[in-house]
């Protein structure tokens, strides 16, 4: 007899799922499940539950994801165009190859994320905690970076040319190893990057 949630069948455990049939992942947990080619294009997400999961070509164009948890999740060449996170939770979760075209995240919890080489060109990140997140190399121009938790972050190689970096945690970031042309900062952040390049701040 299968588990129950709630009083509900609990969803799939340890299985592929090819194909999700119009399959609202609402309040549903789903551990170790194989995701391959599935089809969540506006798909409304809210409080859906994935642990330890593997997305394989997976398409979440233009869906939402409210409260919903991904954790230690692996995304290969999954599209995420136009998708839109709220307050989700990504910790230890880790990318490769995906797209990000228009992606916008608001709020949750994205430590320990693996992002690395990652294309976040126009996208928007705001209140997001990425802490100790390996963003090595992304290459994120023209971006909307705002008030991110960047503590312990790895930025090296990134490039943030035009971004706005307004209000982030900068602690991590060296200046002379990252892209940094016409990126908008705060003044207490350009007193930090000062301080990286060696200069000596003073009123």
């Amino acid at each position: 007899m299968a588990d129950r949630v709630d009083g509900r069948p609990a969803a799939p455990t340890e299985s592929t799922i090819r194909d999700w049939d119009d399959a609202d992942p609402s309040g549903q947990t789903y551990r170790r499940v194989l995701f391959i080619d599935s089809d969540l294009t506006e798909v409304e997400n809210r409080g859906g539950v994935f642990e330890e999961c593997t997305f394989r070509g997976v398409r979440f164009n233009a869906s939402t994801h409210t409260d919903a948890a991904f954790v230690n999740c692996t995304f290969v060449r999954c599209s995420l165009f136009d998708t839109t996170f709220t307050r989700c939770k990504f910790v230890g979760s880790f990318f490769d190859d995906c797209t990000y075209s228009l992606m916008k995240v608001s709020g949750g919890d994205w430590s320990f994320t693996g992002l690395p080489g990652a294309d976040l060109k126009g996208t928007e990140f705001t209140g997001v905690k990425l802490r100790e997140a390996d963003l090595t190399g992304v290459r994120a121009p023209k971006a909307v970076l705002r008030d991110l938790d960047l503590s312990g972050a790895f930025l090296q190689k990134a490039d943030f040319t035009g971004a706005d970096l307004r209000g982030s945690d900068l602690s991590t970031l060296d200046p002379v190893t990252v892209a940094l042309k016409d990126t908008r900062i705060d003044v207490t952040q350009a007193m930090v990057v000062a301080a990286a390049l060696g200069l000596d701040v003073r009123p």
